[in-house]
């Protein structure tokens, strides 16, 4: 989903990884990163998801030139992280479109379509089986 608010002249896109979603909102500003109500360190703690996170800013030279607001719901936080990322990824190409190229050879524009394995009735898990036994 990729859309431009009316009321606000907000750029709104989705991104998704594994069930996290994320909805972002993207406008000119000072690089302020609000993701649920909460400050942008605050929410993701490790260095590695607020890396991840900001990827696509990186790769296109807008770092602190966006202000970016997230609700982002489902998964963990790193799933969360990577859904953060594809959803600013589409929000700089509706942006910019010249910036479409460096995000896809990056893989940023594409969603992680990856899920989970469902547990199998009868056994402990996805793919574990019970100990065999001879006799």
């Amino acid at each position: 989903m990729v859309s431009i608010d009316p009321n606000t002249k907000e750029i709104v896109t989705t991104g998704r990884r594994k069930t996290a979603v994320a909805r972002v909102r993207i406008s000119p500003g000072a690089g302020k990163v609000t993701v649920n109500g909460r400050a942008f360190d605050n929410y993701f703690c490790l260095e590695d998801q607020r890396t991840v996170a900001m990827q696509a800013f990186v790769v296109t030279d807008n770092e602190n030139k966006f202000d970016v607001r997230v609700k982002v719901s489902g998964g963990g936080l790193c799933g969360q992280a990577v859904a953060l990322r594809h959803g600013i990824a589409r929000a700089l190409v509706i942006v910019d479109p010249e910036h479409r190229p460096a995000l896809k050879a990056a893989g940023y524009m594409t969603r992680d379509s990856r899920q989970r394995e469902r547990k199998k009735y009868g056994q402990p898990g996805a793919r574990k089986r019970h100990q065999f036994s001879k006799r």
